[in-house]
C-alpha cells in the first residue's frame, strides 16, 4: 500500500563510549581519538550520499549511542554541518543528544546549543551511588546534578532524565527516593525503564540481587502516582512529561512514521521497507560512501505486519490506536481485522474503548506483552 510521506525522522548512531555498562547490549565501545575520528569521517560520507534524495523534511533528529556527547565538539558539529547540508529540516525541529554524566562540560553544552541541540537527555539511572556503581556507571549522583546544573546554565529549556528501575538492590523505598529527588530538579522529561537483562552482557552471567515481580510492579505504580501528583503526564508505557514536552521524535516510532537510520548498526524504515546498517565496523569504514552496501535484513513489509506493528507499538502509548488511523493506513475497519482480540482484551480488563480507539487500562499496561501477543497474526 502506497503511503505519501510528510516528513521523516532521523536518527544517527555514536558508538562510543568511556565505558561499558554492566547491562548494557547496545553497540558500543569506548573507542580511540583516532577510531573517533575515522569513524565521523565515514559517517559523513554516508550522510553525504543522501543528499537530495529525500526531499521531504526532517521533522527530528536523535543522536544517540553509545554516548554521542563523547566526540569531540569538533567532529560533533562536523556530523551537525553535513546532515544539515544534505537534508532539509523543517523549522523548528526537535534536534536530541543523549549525553552521560562525567562527559559534559559548560563549554561543550554550550557548543551543542550553537549546532542547534535543543533537547538533552541525561542518562542517570539512579540517584544512588551504590547502585551506579552496580550498574558500572562512570559517574556519581552528585556529577550528574553538575552536569545538569551545567545544561540549564547553558540554556537547555529540555532536559529528559532517564532513570531504571528493578536494578541490584534496589527497593521501593529507594525507587520512590529516585523519582521524589528527580522530580524536585523539575525536568521537562522523565523516562522510566524497567531493567532488562539481555544476554551477553555481564549483568547475565551474574546472580543479582533483582526485586520480585510484585515489587516492581509496585515500583511501576509508585511512578505514575508519584510523577502524576508532580504535574507529569504519562503518555506512554515508560515515559512521562511535561504538557507540551514529550519527546516528538518517540512518539514518531510508535505512530510507525517513516525514519531514517544513519550510522554503525543503525535501523531504519522508509516507504515500509525496513533495513540495518552492518554492525561490522570493519564494513561500514569501507563502505559509508555507498550505504546500499552497508543495508543487511532489508525487507518490504508485508500488510499483516505493519498491521502488527501499529497495534503493539501504537499501545505503548496512553492514546492508543484510533480507529480512523488504522482504517485510513489499511482500507479497512479495525474491526473487521481484530474484532475478536478486542472482545478478549476488554473482556479480561485490559483495553477500554471509548467509540474512537482502544487503549491498555491501568491493568493492561501491567500485562502489555500479553495484551500484544493477541494482535499478531
Amino acid at each position: 500500500m502506497e503511503r505519501k510521506r510528510k516528513a521523516f525522522r532521523l536518527y544517527v548512531h555514536i558508538p562510543f563510549c568511556m565505558k561499558k555498562c554492566a547491562y548494557c547490549d547496545f553497540l558500543s565501545w569506548r573507542g580511540s581519538r583516532e577510531e573517533q575520528e575515522r569513524y565521523v569521517q565515514a559517517l559523513c560520507r554516508e550522510i553525504d550520499f543522501y543528499k537530495g534524495r529525500y526531499p521531504e523534511r526532517v521533522s527530528s533528529l536523535f543522536l544517540g549511542g553509545g554516548t554521542p556527547s563523547v566526540l569531540d565538539p569538533r567532529l560533533l558539529d562536523m556530523i551537525m554541518d553535513r546532515l544539515t547540508g544534505a537534508f532539509s529540516f523543517e523549522e523548528d525541529p526537535e534536534i536530541s543528544i543523549e549525553v552521560n554524566p562525567g562527559t559534559v562540560t559548560l563549554e561543550r553544552l554550550r557548543d551543542h546549543k550553537k549546532m542547534g541541540i535543543d533537547r538533552i537527555s541525561f542518562g542517570l539511572q539512579s540517584t544512588n551511588d551504590i547502585q551506579l556503581e552496580r550498574l558500572g556507571r562512570i559517574h556519581t549522583y552528585r556529577e550528574f546534578l553538575e552536569g545538569y546544573d551545567m545544561a540549564r546554565r547553558a540554556g537547555f529549556e529540555n532536559i529528559n532524565v532517564d532513570l531504571m528501575s528493578g536494578i541490584p538492590g534496589q527497593t521501593l523505598e529507594s525507587w520512590r527516593q529516585d523519582l521524589i529527588r528527580v522530580t524536585e530538579l523539575e525536568p521537562e522529561h522523565i523516562s522510566a525503564y524497567s531493567l532488562i537483562i539481555e544476554e551477553g552482557t555481564p549483568f547475565a552471567q551474574m546472580d543479582l540481587d533483582l526485586p520480585g515481580e510484585d515489587e516492581e510492579r509496585d515500583m511501576y505504580e509508585a511512578t505514575a502516582a508519584i510523577l502524576g501528583e508532580k504535574g507529569y503526564i504519562q503518555y506512554e508505557i515508560s515515559n512521562y512529561a511535561r504538557p507540551g514536552r514529550a519527546c516528538a521524535h518517540n512518539i514518531g516510532y510508535w505512530r510507525r512514521d517513516d525514519y531514517l537510520g544513519l550510522g554503525l548498526g543503525a535501523a531504519s524504515l522508509m516507504d515500509e521497507k525496513r533495513w540495518n546498517n552492518t554492525d561490522s565496523i570493519e564494513i561500514y569504514l569501507a563502505h559509508a560512501g555507498d550505504p546500499r552496501r552497508l543495508h543487511v535484513g532489508v525487507e518490504d513489509l508485508p500488510v499483516r505486519e505493519q498491521m502488527e506493528e501499529m497495534m503493539f507499538l501504537g499501545l505503548r502509548m496512553m492514546e492508543g490506536v484510533r480507529r480512523q488511523d488504522f482504517q485510513a493506513a489499511f482500507g479497512v475497519s479495525l474491526e473487521t481485522v481484530y474484532k475478536e482480540a478486542i472482545r478478549r482484551m476488554a473482556g479480561q480488563g485490559l483495553l477500554a474503548d471509548d467509540g474512537e480507539r482502544i487503549f491498555l487500562t491501568r491493568r493492561g499496561i501491567s500485562l502489555a506483552d500479553q495484551v500484544s501477543v493477541e494482535f499478531m497474526f
